[in-house]
């Protein structure tokens, strides 16, 4: 990706007349425009607004600095009868609170900081300038991206509020500049990623990679967490009784796996015969909304956790968390061979991570699946024989792409299936790890009832695979666009090289 910082005028220039130009040419409204017109007014739209946000980041920091509190009644604020520089700033744009401070973050970050003349030298001459403490190569890297608009402000916000700070002050044992260099390969993975990724997960992604290159601080802010767990009751004045869970990391994941469970049959049938056709019917029968399931769920475990029947609330399906872990975090760590967990795990719906500690726990209680990997990076193939993938080889391939690999899909790998990249029977396509890949419903069967394919590439200097989704043909010229290579959603990718 070219980083290169562009011109915010320029750039506001050029995307501002291309979208009055559209917009003249759609008068009195879009609905007359082609679906490639309407989409390239949307995008010139954005780059517009991209621009703009750049001009509203600088000039809110700006006011915000005139502002400061220590110039008193001489500040800009003041001077105009507001109380502080931010208030000022929602007065004139219109916005909310949170999107001025994100507004004044981004323009703050972009300034870089102000050298004081009391700092040893003059504000605005080479001495002052050369007092001004040196930007990582990380965060040049972002703030170029935004600057040359190839991030919104809130994708901005996301990658830099999610990655944090390189805490370099936890490994004194490591090389200097080695979690920097880290850092700015994760955000070059983000960045890469940013075009296909709502800002919600783009954000989850970037406290991932965070957990992945910072295993130390996985326990620090688990506990942290932690301890902010509660749960709350009140009554309106209506009567109606209200509840407020706040959860921690392993308790929020086992309540998304138990709802996970209980709406399953809603998301349709899957390919596993007659029963989940019969499950469908009932669903489409069920008059009530998710969240009324999700309740009647929970109340539902609440009442019959003391006679431990799942199968009440969750039939022949039981929820359940996986945790993927490295098998080299684990070691022998005493006489009597106990088990001890020298690194963090990743749940394998999402990819967030949790401390040793309870990692050893769930190892106490639960089993294990192993999965090999071979030097190049790829699951190797647990069984070849069956139509169906094993489970096994499910779990291999879950580990290796964390979710959906449609582009812009954010289902996690719960809600997946498992795709053939060549049809097990059309094909004569083969059940092996590195042929499968997981696609939630909703994209497997837009890709089969579409035309759409997938193709597996392998790079023949490093052996790994590159996986590209096809499109059909266009039905009026018959033409084919051009592949997309899928990327891994696996915590995996943000490895420390």
């Amino acid at each position: 990706m070219d980083l290169a910082p562009a011109s915010p005028a320029q750039r506001l220039k050029d995307a501002a007349a291309r979208v009055a130009d559209r917009a003249a040419a759609a008068a009195p409204d879009v609905t007359g425009l082609s679906d490639e017109e309407l989409l390239a007014l949307l995008e010139d739209a954005t780059e517009t607004r991209k621009a703009l946000e750049l001009v509203v980041a600088s000039a809110s920091a700006e006011v915000s600095r005139r502002s400061a509190r220590d110039l008193g009644y001489r500040g800009l604020a003041q001077r105009k009868g507001v109380r502080t520089g931010t208030a000022l700033v929602q007065q004139i744009t219109g916005l909310g609170r949170a999107d001025v401070t994100r507004a004044v973050q981004a323009g703050e970050e972009l300034a870089g900081p102000v050298v004081s003349e009391h700092a040893g030298g003059v504000a605005g001459t080479d001495a002052a300038a050369t007092e001004a403490p040196a930007v990582a190569d990380w965060l040049q890297l972002l703030r170029a991206a935004l600057v040359g608009g190839h991030v919104s402000q809130a994708q901005f916000h996301a990658i830099r509020t999610g990655l944090g700070e390189p805490p370099v002050e936890r490994y004194p044992a490591l090389e200097p500049g080695f979690l920097e260099q880290a850092w700015a390969r994760a955000v070059a993975l983000l960045l890469n990623e940013a075009p296909v990724r709502p800002v919600e997960e783009l954000r989850d992604q970037a406290r991932i990679a965070r957990d992945r290159l910072d295993p130390v601080g996985v326990t620090l802010r688990f506990e942290e967490r932690f301890a902010r767990r509660s749960f709350r009751t009140w009554t309106d004045e209506s009567g109606q009784k209200h509840g407020r869970f706040v959860f921690d990391d392993e308790a929020g994941a086992f309540v998304d796996a138990l709802l996970q469970a209980a709406l399953r049959p809603r998301r349709g049938p899957r390919f596993v015969g007659a029963d989940a056709d019969e499950i469908a019917r009932a669903a489409e029968a069920d008059e009530r909304t998710n969240e009324q399931v999700q309740y009647d769920t929970i109340v539902a475990v609440l009442r019959t956790g003391a006679s431990a029947d799942p199968q009440q609330a969750f039939g022949d399906r039981q929820p359940g968390v996986r945790i993927v872990l490295e098998g080299g975090a684990i070691s022998d760590a005493g006489s009597r061979g106990a088990m001890r967990i020298t690194g963090v795990g990743h749940l394998e719906d999402g990819g967030q991570a949790l401390p040793a500690g309870v990692v050893e726990a769930r190892l106490c209680d639960a089993g294990a699946v192993p999965v090999l990997w071979g030097a190049e990076g790829r699951p190797l193939d647990v069984g070849r024989e069956l139509r169906l993938f094993t489970r096994k080889q499910r779990v291999a391939i879950a580990t290796r792409d964390g979710g959906c690999v449609w582009p812009a899909c954010g289902a996690p790998i719960s809600q997946c299936e498992y795709h053939h990249i060549d049809h097990w029977w059309e094909h004569h396509g083969r059940t092996d790890v590195d042929d499968g890949v997981p696609l939630c419903r909703n994209c497997h069967l837009r890709l089969h009832n579409q035309g759409w394919r997938i193709t597996r590439t392998r790079d023949p200097m490093s052996g790994a695979d590159g996986y590209w989704l096809h499109p059909p043909p266009d039905p009026a010229t018959g033409e084919v666009g051009e592949p997309t290579l899928l990327t891994s959603k696996s915590p995996r990718r943000f490895e420390v090289a």
